[in-house]
């Protein structure tokens, strides 16, 4: 809390390392690590643009696709032998660097870099080493999510009221995903459902709706957060010429861009009065624009559901929510707020990447003297708190 005003980080990580999943991974993972041992890496203990390593700690990298190409060359780079070490970016944000391991099972370092903050929760987002770099091996993912699951019900449950995260389910295993939101959505941790997809199934194909059944049982809305190189990929990821920043530049807001077209053209949120969607770190100053450009498409190309409401109906009823990203700056959030209303936008500072200004971001956020006090405490509390269904 800052002043007074309670502060709900709507976007932070969790990168659980092999060693941290280890005494939540099921027997049938187990008897599988021998066969996959040759795809361990090197775990990074945070994700800062001074990579800090742990000798002890390690990930599984299957799949990856890293954009090794500089704009300019002809060649891509070399990878590098220690795997994950060199997919940092570039300049650190923040005056301090977040304490070691809070991107893995530091629990309790996490809680003290929140309580130096003024952040009173912090919404946590399963990172690559949980099923997004492990497309195209099914078992090894469901594994990993379902370790991922019992990791953070039993570190959560060791720090009451202080962290959600989200159930992480598969679009290449419906059946035990829509199992795993049935077995956490009670939850107190449970804040949403996370869908990782798989390359032949859109996320609006009729054997996903298990997933957005089982999630509008437990109340729990469907997100999007924006990848860059690793499944599930954005549009058009096979286009960006082997080069990172082309991959990160488009992949965020494209990859929101179409999760909005699938979700709001589907249908789904017709069939589930009660379901909510929301995307993360996908920046917010395209908004206005999307969502006109969408309703705009819909009418005029057609190709979706029979849909009950107009686009920005679905928006003013409280169904969709976007949590801001703060190099877009109070200038760009205000007019954000100002066109679609201020019951939308969510604070998040990406918390221990390398974009978060740690142990600023939320006193840097509340600084921003444009937007009048109500709007502030819905950014910086209450759309967050309804939308993840905060109790």
């Amino acid at each position: 809390m800052i002043n007074g005003q309670k502060v709900f980080d709507a976007d932070t990580h969790i990168h659980p390392s092999i060693e941290a999943l280890g005494p939540y991974l099921g027997e049938a993972f187990k008897k599988k690590m021998p066969e996959i041992e040759q795809y361990l890496v090197g775990a990074r203990s945070d994700q800062t643009t001074t990579p800090r390593e742990d000798p002890e700690r390690h990930h599984y990298a299957l799949g990856l696709t890293p954009f090794r190409r500089v704009l300019g060359s002809a060649e891509a780079q070399a990878a590098p032998k220690d795997g994950h070490s060199r997919l940092h970016f570039g300049t650190y944000s923040g005056d301090k660097l977040p304490a070691v391991g809070v991107i893995d099972d530091a629990f309790d370092l996490r809680v003290a870099d929140m309580d130096e903050e003024g952040t009173d929760v912090h919404m946590m987002v399963p990172d690559v080493g949980v099923g997004l770099s492990t497309l195209g091996h099914t078992e090894i993912e469901m594994g990993l999510i379902g370790a991922y699951h019992r990791l953070a019900d039993d570190f959560i449950g060791r720090h009451k009221g202080r962290f959600m995260a989200l159930i992480a389910v598969s679009g290449t295993n419906v059946e035990e995903s829509a199992a795993e939101i049935k077995r956490w959505g009670a939850s107190d941790w449970a804040a949403g459902v996370l869908p990782f997809a798989a390359l032949d199934r859109p996320l609006d194909h009729p054997d996903m709706e298990p997933i957005y059944a089982a999630a509008a049982e437990h109340d729990l809305p469907i997100l999007h957060h924006s990848m860059t190189w690793v499944p599930p990929y954005f549009p058009g990821y096979r286009d960006m010429d082997d080069n990172r920043m082309l991959a990160r530049l488009c992949s965020h807001p494209w990859g929101a861009m179409k999760f909005m077209g699938s979700m709001f053209g589907s249908g789904v949120l017709d069939r589930y009065p009660n379901l909510r969607v929301g995307i993360l770190e996908s920046g917010v100053g395209w908004l206005p624009f999307w969502l006109r450009r969408l309703e705009e498409q819909i009418d005029y190309v057609g190709f979706t559901a029979d849909l009950q409401k107009k686009v920005n109906e679905y928006v003013a009823d409280g169904r969709f929510f976007a949590s801001i990203e703060m190099t877009e700056d109070e200038d760009m959030v205000k007019m954000v707020m100002d066109f679609i209303g201020d019951h939308v936008l969510m604070y998040a500072s990406d918390y221990p990447h390398a974009e978060c200004e740690f142990p600023d971001s939320p006193s840097r956020v509340m600084g921003w003297k444009t937007i009048p006090e109500p709007s502030m405490k819905k950014l910086m509390w209450d759309n967050a708190a309804r939308f993840f269904g905060r109790k």
